[in-house]
């Protein structure tokens, strides 16, 4: 019988296998139900559009030198990813641990950056399916298309795993549906709202500005805008920089308490 040496898995140094099968199960996840996942965001992006398009529509003139509808579109298609790519990774996760079936993902031969791996394909793979949705609604009914479709792209799953990261947090300090529905309606909503969806932050004031200028979310939004219609309040590649340095340390953080098995062991 062939020996293992010591600290050398059968599967390897990487559990190619496990970790496909993990990212497998958290895409299928959200592919089963895809009228709550897919259809569902592109229907309230839509009737967002339609809202402001009624409420503000033209009088509201041009913003940074394109029309307001135009200038919205991108801000509402990244909303809706970073908040579909953090309900992807702390609803599935913390299902398991409400249910009690977290010890199956736990058990098998996976380590801690195999499962963190899993769980952010699914955000990503989730978040990418959205955004190509919302992108082929505007270009349909707006005639948007995207300026540099890899700027758009690169920031959209900078942007997913930032958000699929911080919802795997959420989820491993939650311990029931409450707690995180608090974090997801007092920390993420308020902050993705409030980091130029629907506005330049050229129109705020400088300390309001200097806040924003501090939030990894506004970098996101503002990189996808320039991916889609060409324009942004920053510089695309020092909000790359900034945007994947917030993911970075935020992946990290799951890896660690993953790791430890921190509120998932006991």
């Amino acid at each position: 019988m062939e020996r293992t040496e010591m600290g050398v898995r059968r599967f390897g140094r990487i559990n190619w296998l496990g970790s496909y099968t993990l990212a497998q199960r958290e895409t299928r996840r959200f592919l089963n139900v895809y009228s709550q996942t897919i259809i569902a965001p592109l229907i309230n992006a839509a009737l967002f559009m339609v809202i402001f398009a009624i409420a503000i529509g033209s009088r509201r003139g041009e913003v940074m030198g394109v029309p307001f509808m135009t200038f919205l579109a991108p801000g509402l298609l990244t909303m809706t990813v970073i908040q579909n790519a953090f309900a992807n990774t702390s609803s599935s996760l913390t299902s398991a641990k409400v249910m009690g079936n977290i010890v199956d993902t736990l058990m098998p031969p996976l380590s801690p950056a195999e499962i963190t791996f899993g769980y952010l394909f699914g955000a990503v793979a989730r978040g990418t399916i959205v955004a190509l949705a919302i992108t082929v609604g505007v270009w349909l009914f707006l005639g948007i298309v995207p300026q540099s479709p890899l700027w758009m792209l690169v920031f959209v799953v900078v942007g997913s795993v930032f958000m699929g990261a911080l919802g795997m947090v959420a989820a491993i300090f939650a311990n029931k549906f409450d707690q995180l529905a608090t974090i997801s309606n007092f920390v993420v909503t308020p902050l993705s709202f409030l980091s130029g969806t629907f506005y330049s932050i050229e129109a705020l004031p400088p300390v309001m500005q200097a806040m924003s200028h501090a939030n990894p979310f506004f970098y996101i939004i503002d990189g996808v805008r320039y991916g889609m219609i060409g324009v942004s309040d920053s510089s695309p590649w020092q909000g790359l920089w900034i945007a994947s340095l917030a993911a970075a340390l935020v992946v990290a953080l799951v890896w660690h308490w993953v790791r430890i098995g921190y509120r998932l062991k006991s």
